[in-house]
């Protein structure tokens, strides 16, 4: 049999494609695929036969897996997999018929043997037998219509097709032993670099994984045109600004106390560079950080400024009383409509408010003196060498 194949696949290697028209080219590649999936599940009962004849002792591999990754170069995850399916399609007769009947695919081949030894393992510990033939049967069918990602989910929740009594109590249990297992997982790290950059990893739960990404697309689409939301995809520049802005909008009173001081950061400087110098100023953390920042961060009620005279002596520590109300701001936006900075139609949910008499020369806190600055044109009109070309 193996040299009849053999024979047959150097005919069709030999033959000529020339004239072999659409219709007739798609028909020929359907009918490869379920040769392909055909002779997968012949390869699996050899390998289960040599499983049983312990093929590896003729090679000096300590397994199966092992001897087939050296005898066909896979990988030792490939050969795996291949050994475990083999094992699989022998409990699982119906699994087994469909792949060599060619009704399904290795890969769909896989995720059914998986989501039944997920069954076998973590279901139920009195499930009746009959309910997984049942299980195994309905993922056959739906290998018709869905592919192997798609039949990954459907196996997670095949106990309440075939028996929703049970299924939604087992799916309970499996979702309380993931969260569990992600909350023990999960982690953060940081450090700078010592070049103005703090890098770092994270792994956090598929929930606040999927509230942070929620978070980085609003800000990130609020930034572009309402035609072009489906048409730009977020890069990684994009999330990371997204973040940025995230953290400068997070306020203070949603943050616990630690020793009686707040979770604000505190920035440093001096009478002259709050005034518009060139200097730098000093976050509380140790770090430092731009002149222009440091002005546009005083405008924010997220950050504290500390404003030091001659011999470092403290001028103001910047209270509420510096930054607009709510009720002022809500005026401002109904006032302004957008950021007033020309040409920028930002809306007021992607503003903040800027004095246009800086606070630091004696300016206001009023809706008189407020302008809606969206986060970009605010950064420009705190530097100094961008500053003038806001005309509002």
């Amino acid at each position: 049999m193996v040299e009849a194949l053999s024979a047959a696949l150097d005919e069709g290697h030999a033959a000529s494609l020339i004239g072999l028209e659409q219709a007739a080219t798609a028909d020929a590649l359907r009918a490869l695929a379920q040769i392909h999936a055909r002779l997968d599940a012949l390869t699996a009962t050899v390998l289960r036969h040599a499983a049983e004849v312990r093929v590896e002792e003729t090679g000096g591999a300590t397994t199966t897996a092992a001897w087939w990754s050296q005898a066909t170069h896979r990988t030792r995850a490939a050969a795996h997999r291949d050994v475990t399916l083999a094992a699989a399609l022998g409990r699982h007769t119906a699994l087994a018929e469909a792949l060599a009947a060619g009704r399904i695919n290795c890969e769909q081949a896989q995720v059914i043997a998986r989501a039944l030894a997920d069954l076998e393992d973590d279901g139920p510990e009195d499930l009746d037998p009959s309910v997984l033939e049942q299980a195994e049967k309905h993922l056959i069918v739906c290998a018709d219509t869905f592919d192997a990602k798609q039949l990954k989910i459907l196996g997670r929740h095949v106990l309440h097709v075939v028996a929703p009594e049970v299924g939604e109590a087992h799916e309970a249990k499996l979702l309380e032993d993931e969260e569990r297992r992600a909350a023990e997982r999960t982690r953060l790290t940081m450090s700078g670099d010592g070049h103005g950059m703090v890098h770092g990893r994270f792994s956090v739960p598929e929930l606040h994984g999927a509230m942070l990404a929620k978070a980085l697309h609003a800000l990130t689409w609020a930034r572009q045109e309402p035609a072009q939301v489906r048409q730009v995809r977020s890069t990684p520049q994009s999330n990371g600004q997204a973040f940025t802005e995230l953290l400068e909008r997070i306020s203070e009173k949603d943050l616990p106390s630690v020793g009686g001081v707040g979770a604000t950061v505190v920035v440093t400087m001096t009478l002259e560079t709050l005034m518009g110098g060139l200097g730098k100023a000093s976050l509380d953390t140790g770090e430092v950080i731009s002149a222009g920042t440091a002005r546009r961060l005083a405008c924010e009620a997220g950050i504290i400024p500390m404003v030091l005279g001659g011999q470092s002596q403290v001028l103001d520590v910047g209270r509420r009383r510096r930054f607009h109300t709510r009720a002022q701001r809500l005026a401002i936006a109904q006032r302004d409509k957008h950021c007033t900075a020309p040409g920028c139609d930002a809306s007021p949910g992607r503003c903040q408010v800027h004095h246009v008499i800086p606070w630091s020369q004696g300016g206001p806190t009023s809706v008189e003196d407020g302008r809606l600055y969206c986060s970009a044109h605010h950064a420009m009109a705190h530097d100094p060498k961008r500053s003038g070309r806001l005309r509002t």
